[in-house]
């Protein structure tokens, strides 16, 4: 497995509840994300949570399609992610979804894990093809 680090930068943009988000309390999110350093692409993520701002506890679930070059691969590939704060401490599990590369980037492998540190975001892959 090859490990990569790299920044990246986002968009927020609140979406409007559903039906099913009213009811269960979650918000919805989408982003648009800028990966730079040898993941060189830009991502669009749908996101539901949940969050008790108090506590800072909550977790969310997403679908991102990232679409670029990684080491020089062109392509795109799918990553789904099912994270957990449990009072401050993250739990990530963010993985590239089976099948889902494409162009150069077929049979990609691996996860992801996202630092923020002061206003900078990092991605950390761990990855195979």
């Amino acid at each position: 497995m090859k490990k990569i680090r790299g920044p990246f930068e986002l968009q927020a943009n609140p979406l409007p509840a559903d039906d099913i988000a009213q009811r269960i309390g979650a918000m919805r999110m989408a982003f648009h994300k800028t990966f730079t350093g040898s993941l060189t692409a830009t991502s669009d993520v749908a996101m539901m949570g949940l969050m008790d701002q108090k506590l800072n506890s909550g977790g969310y679930v997403a679908l991102e399609r990232v679409n670029g070059a990684l080491d020089g691969r062109t392509g795109s590939f799918a990553l789904q992610h099912s994270c957990a704060m449990t009072r401050g401490q993250p739990q990530q599990t963010i993985t590239v979804i089976p099948d889902s590369g494409t162009d150069q980037l077929q049979g990609l492998r691996g996860t992801m894990t996202i630092e923020i540190i002061g206003d900078d975001h990092f991605y950390n892959f761990e990855y195979e093809l």
